[in-house]
């Protein structure tokens, strides 16, 4: 008996018609089954349709020794279908789960491979969607995490999309039959050893002798979390703006919030206010390490609490939060000669400094503060530096980055502080651009 052809390109060409304008469609092509069907899916419509050009790319691994012969059979395919393959060779980092850190390098080529208004098409179907629906509920995660996988995101400077999602495996191997597809069998599925090959073969298949339907309507329930996760970031975004009034150091260009807005919101608002907001620069904490966000709220006023994250550093000034990563954490040279005070000079690790005006003479260095330092002011005499930054309320974590500059050994001037920054009679000012930070985690 005939098995009736199943119409997966026009489900595939409507779930892919907004993207046709994207630059290029590559496709995340292993050489299974999934990945096979969905290439050899969009070679055929590319015949009736104007698609985008199509390009595939296989990560290359290294796990195992058999997967040493996977890229020359990507080739195979790819020529025969004439797509250009690129094939990226990965390190796959020493940890408790290899199936994340495997994961975790596959993606990072995949950020890198993913130029402006280029799309990379990736084939988890509806069972994959079922398992990781399961797969996180077992480990505890909330809203955010059962929504599974979304069907669309942002990747690289393009956009992930994940156009089978609402396709079984039965009929990819249908399709696959069909078409007379060779596909590689990946034998680490075979490991139970790793969680989603047990529930794969041990948990969903007696699942499916009670309730047949189990893939699907696990794959509707993350559906329904992926909505009520876009209801809490509608929440968050409109809790967020209350938070996010400007500040008296927004020239930092940190990313930072007013306490007390947050404050007001209940403590589920609160956490889910700044879990939008720290998204995109941190892995978020789990339930227990929420405490940390507790400990720093309710510190004493002269406290100066930290919650250490994985991305970066919660820190708590002048009545607000403030996210410090990359170079904010880094130690600084004690001081840096400035031959030329006509030019700009870069900071290591700490931006730039620039002398707008005429420099005064003598050998110019720019240091840091180390404690105990004096400053002469006009009308004022000397002044400890310590007491001068009280009085201009400077967070804490600033003071050991402002630069300092001094003329041999007398500091004549503390960057961006105003009535400190420059020169009793205007002739020059101390401006300090502190640099960016690295925000591109997600």
């Amino acid at each position: 008996m005939n098995q009736p052809r199943i119409d997966l390109p026009t489900r595939l060409l409507t779930q892919l018609s907004p993207w046709c304008n994207a630059a290029t469609w590559r496709i995340a092509f292993s050489g299974g089954l999934d990945s096979t069907v969905l290439l050899h899916l969009l070679v055929s419509l590319s015949k009736t349709q104007t698609l985008p050009p199509l390009n595939a790319i296989h990560v290359h691994h290294g796990l195992q020794s058999v997967a040493d012969a996977w890229p020359a059979h990507c080739r195979s395919v790819c020529e025969a279908l004439g797509v250009p393959l690129q094939v990226v060779n990965v390190q796959v980092r020493p940890g408790a789960s290899v199936e994340r850190a495997a994961r975790e390098a596959r993606y990072g080529a995949f950020h890198a491979a993913t130029q402006g208004n280029e799309v990379l098409l990736t084939a988890q179907h509806r069972d994959d969607q079922a398992e990781t629906l399961l797969f996180r509920l077992l480990r505890g995660a909330g809203v955010r995490g059962l929504s599974a996988m979304p069907r669309q995101r942002a990747l690289g400077q393009g956009y992930l999309l994940r156009p089978l999602l609402d396709v079984s495996r039965a009929e990819l191997e249908i399709y696959a039959t069909q078409q007379g597809l060779s596909w590689i069998d990946d034998p680490s599925n075979d490991d139970h050893r790793y969680a989603r090959n047990y529930l794969r073969q041990r948990v969903f298949p007696v699942l499916a002798e009670q309730w047949p339907q189990a893939p699907t309507t696990l794959a509707r329930s993350a559906a329904h979390m992926s909505e009520a996760q876009g209801l809490l970031d509608d929440l968050a975004r409109i809790d967020l703006a209350q938070a996010a009034s400007a500040g008296a150091f927004d020239w930092l260009g940190l990313q930072s919030l007013a306490l007390a807005p947050l404050r007001a919101l209940s403590p589920a608002r609160q956490r889910n206010a700044l879990s939008h907001w720290l998204a995109p620069m941190t892995l978020l904490p789990d339930t227990d390490h929420w405490s940390g966000w507790d400990s720093l709220r309710d510190a004493v006023d002269d406290a100066r609490p930290i919650w250490r994250l994985a991305g970066g550093e919660l820190h708590r000034a002048v009545g607000r939060v403030w996210w410090l990563s990359d170079h904010w954490l880094c130690s600084l040279p004690g001081s840096v000669d400035w031959a030329d005070p006509a030019v700009a000079l870069s900071l290591p690790g700490n931006g730039r400094v620039v002398l707008d005006g005429t420099p005064p003479a003598g050998p110019l260095s720019v240091r840091y503060r180390q404690g105990g330092e004096v400053m002469a002011l006009a009308g004022r005499g000397h002044r400890d530096l310590k007491r001068l930054l009280n009085e201009k309320g400077v967070p804490a974590f600033v003071r050991g980055r402002l630069p300092l500059l001094y003329q041999g050994e007398q500091l004549l001037a503390v960057a961006n502080l105003a009535g400190l920054d420059a020169q009793a009679d205007g002739s020059w000012q101390l401006i300090w651009t502190p640099g960016s930070q690295d925000l591109g985690l997600s």
